[in-house]
This record gives structure tokens, sequence and C-alpha cells, in this order.
């Protein structure tokens, strides 16, 4: 799906907008450059805001429709997943306090038998220019172009690792407290080694998330915000698990910021 989400998300504005953003962005660079030094980074923001918004081109909610522009969805994906939120359950969560990890199995089995274990699985899907070992498993290095912070991460096997993990989009104690408790060992540990629930990510910003869920936890970058919705519901509808009611708003407040094509 990233390749597709990726392709074409450069454009944002053409016609006559194309022109007014250029007029504010040079504008913008001749005022930030005359204040004093230690002052252009904190008025920058404040002036691009004010120009936007006396050129008409808005306010956050346009700010953040114009960073979804980089993550295009086709209008069948977004239709779609309004359409598997609108369906999902909407109740509180349960037994929340009962989650243990052990409860998915062991972490990153080999679920699918190709002999890799899942974590290795993901950061050869995820990673640019992945470098295996001899086994044909073990991912050694690459770089990640991280979908949650927007930043370019060089990854290498060692006391480094850390920097890049992977992610369960939606966490296993959400899951767990989400309808997953209920269900035999078997699928709990299918769900949790699921490719469709997983992205290797920056690491503190995957501590950042924890176990969160929609309603608490979004991607910095802002721009990922309708992909990472999208991703969030086709899983908790593949699985049928529930939403709470500001989950499911914070979900829906998401997917109004995605970008078509």
């Amino acid at each position: 799906m990233r390749g597709g989400v990726v392709v074409g998300a450069r454009a944002v504005l053409v016609g006559a907008r194309a022109g007014v953003r250029i007029g504010v962005q040079a504008v913008t660079w001749a005022l930030a450059w005359r204040v004093r030094p230690w002052l252009r980074e904190s008025w920058r923001p404040l002036v691009v805001l004010a120009l936007a918004l006396l050129a008409g081109l808005g306010g956050p909610e346009l700010v953040a429709e114009h960073a979804s522009a980089r993550y295009p969805v086709t209008a069948a994906d977004l239709a779609s997943g309004r359409a598997a939120l609108a369906d999902l359950v909407v109740a509180p969560r349960t037994g929340a306090e009962s989650y243990e990890r052990e409860e998915f199995g062991a972490a990153w089995d080999d679920v699918d038998g190709n002999g890799c274990d899942t974590r290795d699985d993901v950061l050869r899907r995820d990673l640019l220019g992945p470098r295996l070992d001899v086994d044909g498993c073990t991912v050694l290095a690459g770089v990640l172009d991280d979908p949650y912070t927007g930043a370019r991460i060089e990854f290498a096997r060692g006391p480094d690792s850390a920097d890049v993990q992977i992610d369960h989009v939606v966490a296993l104690a959400d899951a767990w407290a989400s309808g997953a408790r209920t269900w035999d060992p078997a699928l709990r540990r299918a769900f949790a080694n699921d490719p469709a629930n997983l992205l290797a990510v920056d690491g503190p910003a995957n501590q950042d998330k924890g176990a969160a869920d929609a309603d608490a936890w979004l991607p910095p970058d802002q721009g990922y915000a309708c992909v990472y919705a999208l991703l969030q519901v086709r899983v908790k509808s593949a699985y049928g698990l529930r939403v709470t009611p500001d989950e499911r708003a914070a979900l829906e407040d998401a997917l109004s910021t995605c970008v078509t094509v």
C-alpha cells in the first residue's frame, strides 16, 4: 500500500493557487531574513500562518490537508475506509488490566513458515536497500523513510537497532481490550504477526505511542494521519475489534484530512 500512497504525493496546489503559494513563500523568506537571527525560527511559523490567512488559504485545517497531499489515497480506498468505520461496533474497552504480551505468543514468530522471523520480514519490506546476512533473513542495514515523523533513518543492526522499531498499528493491548481477549491463542498469534498491522517506524515515536489508540495518539507527521487511520480501520474491521466513541471520532477527523487521487 505504501508505494501507491507515495506516488504523486507532491502535487498540491495548481492554477492560480500555485502563483499565490510562490508569492507567499517569497514574502515569508524576506520577512524571516530581516528579523534578528535568534528570532527567525520562532517567527517563521507565525508569519507563514498570517500570510496564508491573508491570502485566503485557510488555517490549520488546510495545513493538515496540504500535509496529507504527500500521502494521497484513492477515492475507493477512502470510501471503503469510511464505510468500514461506520460498521465498527462502538463500545468501551474491557479487561485492559489483564493484558499480557505473552497472550499473543512469542514475539516475532515465523508464522508464514519462510524461515525468517516477522521482524526481519517487515524490515526487509519497509527499508530501502536492505542488506541481509548470509542466512538470507537477518536484516543488517537499510534506510527507513519513516511514515510517522517524515525523517530518514539509517538502520544498522547493533547497539542502535532500536532506532527503528516494528509498530503494531493497532496495539496489542488495544486489541486485547477491544475484543482479542476472547480469541483463541492461534488467532492472537496470527494477529500479532500480521504484516497488514505492522510498520517499521522511528523508535522514539513508537515508544511515545505505546498502546494508545487514535484518540490518544496520531503520527507526529500530520500528513500521515489519513493513511494511519485507514490502516487502523482496516485492521479493526478485518478482526472484528471495537472502537470507543472518542476513538471513532478521532478516526473520522483523521479521514477528513485525506487527499484523494
